[in-house]
């Protein structure tokens, strides 16, 4: 017999002790392996399991089990796995990898989006639809990748919604950043139609999201995790669970785009003045780059300033969206947001300088021309 720990699939935690695995132990889902869950309580992040070294991370029943039960649980082999199907919403530049991660871990894909070439784009993976109701009918799994609230709203408690024409008991996972207020909101609203719902924003960028190592910062029940948990391994490399109501994970996405926002603004100023100086940019990129004034942000974002690429990887509408609820959220809870109001305006004035729906490091163009200096044209 083999020991191994305890393990509960709702809440991605393990247990002090072990228990042995049985003849009859089940699997709940199928799991990407590799994968970390953190569960925070109280804010203490209270375990962090790693299914590469455990092997499986599911509901475990009965007592005892033979080498070859335990081998074939570790391996990942299960007689006859319900094939779950999972429909995502949004096929934007995270949505689309996401969907393409789901399709990979074996779930059955189905999707929509207002851009038919968007649908081509996973049509050797799964099923384009022409509406939402046609791709989330009968669903187990709803993965919503919009913009923002309404839109979630729109595409989940609409006339023509996901809630009502998923599967009953279903668990929709909500991916849009959005107030906590909302997300509580529209969690009610789906719980009350008998649906589960999983506050779920996430971080990373495309990259991340093609590769399924996303980062997840998700709050719900203990069932909503669980139903969610194959898609949730399949798209993300970490899921932070954050407490059982909706509206905590949207907390901890807000303090993330508060930061993310202000590294953007701060490495745009950066280049622009290096550029004022007469700096050699790449230079300035290099040592910047090996020094303590880094950021993810000045790392990923200072590329496109050096290339003059300005297509929108993530667009100055986002931040004009996420700050602008950061300043409510901050004057709600009379906390002075200094650094954060001031990115605002600067991401703001971007916008209505024509360049909205351009890349967030657009905000470097416009300083460059408030400056009079040039930055670097596409090559």
């Amino acid at each position: 017999m083999l020991p191994f720990p305890a393990l509960n699939s709702s809440i991605g935690r393990r247990e002090a002790g072990g228990c042995q695995l049985s003849a009859g132990a089940r699997a709940c889902c199928p799991l990407k392996l590799g994968a970390s869950v953190i569960l925070l309580h109280g804010g203490i992040a209270q375990d962090q399991l790693d299914h590469e070294a455990v092997g499986v991370e599911c509901s475990l029943h009965k007592d005892g089990c033979s080498l070859e039960d335990n081998q074939k649980l570790i391996g990942g082999i299960m007689s006859d796995p319900v094939k779950l199907t999972a429909a995502v919403i949004g096929l934007g530049s995270m949505g689309l990898g996401m969907a393409r991660s789901i399709a990979r871990a074996g779930l059955s894909l189905k999707a929509f989006d207002v851009n038919p070439k968007a649908l081509e784009a996973i049509a050797d993976v799964g099923q384009g639809a022409s509406d939402i109701v046609s791709a989330t009918r009968d669903c187990d799994i709803v993965v919503c990748v919009v913009v923002n609230a309404k839109q979630t709203r729109d595409v989940l408690l609409g006339p023509q919604g996901a809630v009502q024409a998923m599967k009953p008991g279903g668990v929709v996972v909500s991916c849009a950043t959005m107030s906590p207020e909302e997300a509580r909101a529209i969690g009610a609203a789906v719980n009350d139609a008998g649906r589960l719902y999983l506050d779920a924003p996430i971080s990373g960028g495309p990259a991340k999201a093609a590769s399924g190592q996303m980062t997840i910062m998700a709050s719900g029940t203990r069932d909503a995790f669980s139903r969610a948990r194959p898609a949730l391994e399949a798209m993300a490399g970490k899921i932070y669970e954050l407490g059982d109501e909706a509206g905590a994970g949207a907390s901890y996405k807000m303090i993330n785009q508060m930061l993310a926002g202000v590294h953007i603004a701060a490495a745009c100023e950066a280049m622009s003045f290096a550029a004022k100086l007469g700096l050699d940019l790449k230079k300035v990129f290099e040592v910047i780059t090996a020094s303590a004034g880094n950021s993810w942000m000045f790392e990923n974002r200072v590329p496109h300033i050096l290339d003059g690429d300005y297509s929108p990887k993530s667009a100055v509408s986002i931040f004009t969206k996420d700050l602008g609820i950061i300043s409510d959220m901050g004057r709600s809870e009379k906390f002075p947001l200094s650094l954060s109001a001031a990115a605002l305006q600067m991401f703001l004035m971007t916008a209505a300088a024509a360049m909205e729906r351009d890349d967030d490091a657009s905000v470097a163009r416009l300083l460059a021309q408030i400056a009079g200096v040039d930055l670097p044209k596409p090559v």
